[in-house]
């Protein structure tokens, strides 16, 4: 398993860095606030910095679990961790990528942020990278990931954070340089060779995935995650039942970890058993611990009811998600909520009830506590939303406009990819086939509904083969629970 689903669409998945695998050095050193920021020059290792030995204990048992996706497990090793040293700069930097709300994230990594004057410059830059990554910022994140490399060019954990941040902005073969170099530096480092099949996989090779995902079964045999990361290569090469059993395998190690449950259930939708698929998503709510796990499984039913058709199904999938960030005030994942309501309203036609859902949430955000980089972020994005909602109602001139505003204000290679994806809708639109191919190759190519706008743009220009081609790679994307997916695989399998 690899973290996909970020708990805040506004992010535009830039949270794929130092946070999702957190943890810089397995060598460390006990050092008090006082002593400011001396690295480990013996080791070349970005030292942990707290005033506590048995803080430092905790912090490394929950960053062992974190790395092996045993993320609801690590979180009390953190708070463990924070509560012996209020001061642990890094121990919140690490809390904040395993929260289960939004909200807590935030909180957790502006605690991070007001403490990192008192870490180490290796933890302050990893601290700063994940503040521009939440902000949107992707040339100042990278910015401070090159810098920690450039400082500790021998830590395999820094240079698996730059390989995170090339993964994220879908440059894979950059990332797959920087997991391999983690492994080299450090043979055992297994959460290395896990992201390293992911990058092969997403670069579309399928044989050196499974030689990394087979290593990464090796190294930690009595873990889950292993199985799983290797069912889910599986899923994508079709491999439905070979899937379920490496999934089968993570479960009866951990049946608590549900992400083999989701994989199941997708493997089995995948098979045309929508019914089984979501009985055994629901088996996630028999061992969920926290409202973020139910919140995974209420999602995947989302995904299983919009493939199957079930619209209004699908809705109610999604209110209950909004009422569960509604318990806790979580603001950020209420307002994904309210992204993805409107996605599948205007999936729907319900065009104007899409735009309510939008401004919505656009008012959430800006009524929050978040940092001004993110509202500005959030209005931005809403020109792409309002965009989308007068392409589907034939209003050109508006569409046009308000992708030019959004063009104007891109500023990462998420938003610019999204810019192609709006001026590939509208040159289709305009029936301008070649335009609306240039344009759409140069979108997210890791969004099957993209795929699938291909092939109807190579359809519009009469190039049956490559219209083929593009609609069989939408319908074959064979991914985890992705509501992109679920709004093309019907329709691409038909064409």
């Amino acid at each position: 398993m690899t973290r996909t689903r970020s708990f805040l669409l506004l992010l535009s998945l830039i949270l794929t860095t130092a946070i999702g695998f957190s943890g810089c050095a397995t060598e460390s050193t006990n050092k008090t606030p006082n002593t400011g920021a001396k690295e480990s020059t013996a080791t070349g290792k970005i030292p942990i910095t707290t005033s506590s030995e048995e803080a430092r204990k905790e912090f490394i048992q929950g960053r062992d679990l974190n790395e092996k996706l045993l993320v609801q497990d690590s979180i009390a090793h953190y708070d463990k961790a924070i509560s012996l040293d209020p001061n642990f700069a890094y121990a919140e930097l690490n809390r904040a990528g395993v929260s289960p709300t939004g909200k807590e994230f935030f909180d957790h990594l502006k605690k991070a942020v007001s403490l990192a004057d008192k870490a180490s410059n290796g933890e302050k830059l990893l601290i700063l990278g994940t503040e521009a990554g939440a902000n949107g910022n992707a040339a100042k994140q990278k910015e401070y990931l090159d810098q920690l490399v450039a400082a500790y060019p021998n830590d395999e954990r820094a240079n698996f954070a730059l390989g995170g941040y090339y993964f994220g902005q879908q440059d894979f073969p950059q990332a797959i340089t920087y997991y391999k170099k983690a492994t080299e530096i450090e043979p055992k480092f297994s959460s290395a060779f896990n992201l390293l099949g992911y990058a092969y996989r997403q670069n579309d090779d399928f044989a050196n995935a499974e030689t990394a995902f087979k290593k990464y079964i090796d190294l930690i045999p009595n873990d889950p995650n292993p199985y799983d990361s290797y069912a889910e290569l599986l899923l994508k090469m079709g491999k439905f039942d070979d899937s379920i059993t490496q999934y089968r395998k993570a479960i009866a190690i951990d049946k608590n970890f549900i992400n083999a449950y989701q994989g199941i259930g997708m493997a089995l939708l995948y098979k045309g058993n929508a019914s089984e698929a979501a009985a055994e998503i629901n088996k996630i709510n028999d061992v969920a611990r926290s409202d973020a796990e139910r919140r995974t499984a209420l999602f995947a039913l989302t995904v299983v009811d919009v493939d199957s058709g079930k619209w209004d199904a699908a809705l109610a999938d999604v209110d209950k998600q909004y009422a569960l960030g509604e318990k806790t005030n979580d603001v950020p994942g209420m307002t994904g909520d309210l992204q993805l309501k409107g996605n599948i309203l205007l999936e729907m036609g319900k065009y104007d009830d899409a735009k309510t859902q939008y401004e919505k949430g656009l008012k959430m955000t800006d009524d929050a506590n978040f940092s001004q980089e993110i509202k500005d972020n959030a209005k931005l994005f809403q020109h792409y939303n309002l965009a989308r909602v007068a392409l589907g109602k034939k209003d050109l001139a508006t569409a046009k406009s308000e992708a030019q505003s959004f063009m104007s204000g891109v500023k990462n290679p998420v938003q610019t990819k999204q810019a192609h994806q709006l001026m590939g809708l509208i040159a289709i639109e305009e029936k301008d086939y070649d335009k609306a191919i240039s344009e759409l190759k140069q979108a997210n190519q890791q969004n099957p509904y993209d795929l699938y706008r291909l092939s109807q743009a190579y359809q519009g220009k009469d190039d049956a083969a490559k219209a083929k081609e593009f609609a069989k790679k939408a319908a074959n994307f064979n991914s985890l629970p992705a509501i992109q997916y679920a709004f093309v695989r019907t329709k691409a399998a038909k064409a």
